[in-house]
């Protein structure tokens, strides 16, 4: 299979030559600017599908409120704020993303969620944050940001930094299939095309294996399939505390 797999990856590869082109000479950039009205009618329809799952997770929130009860939450790679309406009432919410073009989504979901006190957007990666101090904040959320990040240890180190003692890192993050099922097949044959379409996003990351090598003092995690089309059925779920 791995020979077929390889044939149909090519074969994919060069009908993306057009998208690879449109990259190299900068075009692509269009399309972040369209990706945040993408993403948003894609994150109501994932929300639908995983509401129980989240509220299950994020039910735990309140357990790292800090020692004066405020509990304050950096999201990497916010989106549109879907996570925006499982967080705790009273919350102070930073948010980032490299796409500024999420700003105006943001400003919507923190007027739709006044159960929140809304700190800022900044403007970074989850590679590099900073903008934002060491110990600083009591819980980091990351929700399918890790498939797209350059560098997943360098992005967990930045949440261990900024993640104050005793601090909690949540976590939900589609992964690669078993490598004897056709989902993992279909990961590896439709990524060329899936990295244009998901700004980036890679189906084939094995990203258990950094969150479990990443330093935390506790780590709950869970493989799931959720129910959602075969490239992203496979997840990981949890937390890990500093």
């Amino acid at each position: 299979m791995a020979v077929l797999m390889r044939f149909w990856f090519w074969v994919v590869n060069v009908l993306c030559i057009p998208l690879h082109v449109l990259d190299a000479v900068g075009l692509y950039r269009i399309y972040k600017r369209l990706f945040p009205f993408c993403l948003d009618r894609i994150t109501t329809k994932y929300n639908s599908k995983m509401h129980d799952k989240k509220k299950e997770l994020f039910r735990s929130l309140p357990e790292f409120k800090n020692s004066s009860g405020q509990l304050t939450l950096l999201e990497i790679g916010c989106g549109t704020g879907a996570n925006f309406q499982f967080y705790p009432a009273g919350t102070k919410v930073i948010s980032t993303d490299p796409n500024p073009h999420f700003q105006k989504f943001i400003d919507a979901r923190m007027t739709e969620n006044d159960h929140l006190t809304y700190e800022r957007f900044v403007v970074a990666s989850g590679e590099d944050m900073g903008a934002v101090e060491d110990g600083s904040v009591d819980v980091v959320v990351c929700t399918l940001v890790l498939c797209s990040v350059k560098d997943i240890a360098q992005t967990l180190r930045e949440v261990h930094r900024i993640l104050r003692p005793g601090g909690a890192y949540f976590f939900i993050e589609h992964v690669v299939a078993e490598p004897s099922t056709w989902s993992y097949f279909f990961q590896h044959v439709l990524q060329p095309f899936w990295y244009y379409f998901g700004d980036g996003c890679e189906a084939t990351r094995e990203t258990w294996k950094y969150v479990e090598a990443a330093g935390f003092s506790d780590l709950k995690l869970r493989h799931i399939q959720a129910p959602l089309v075969f490239m992203i059925k496979p997840h990981i779920i949890g937390y890990a505390v500093k």
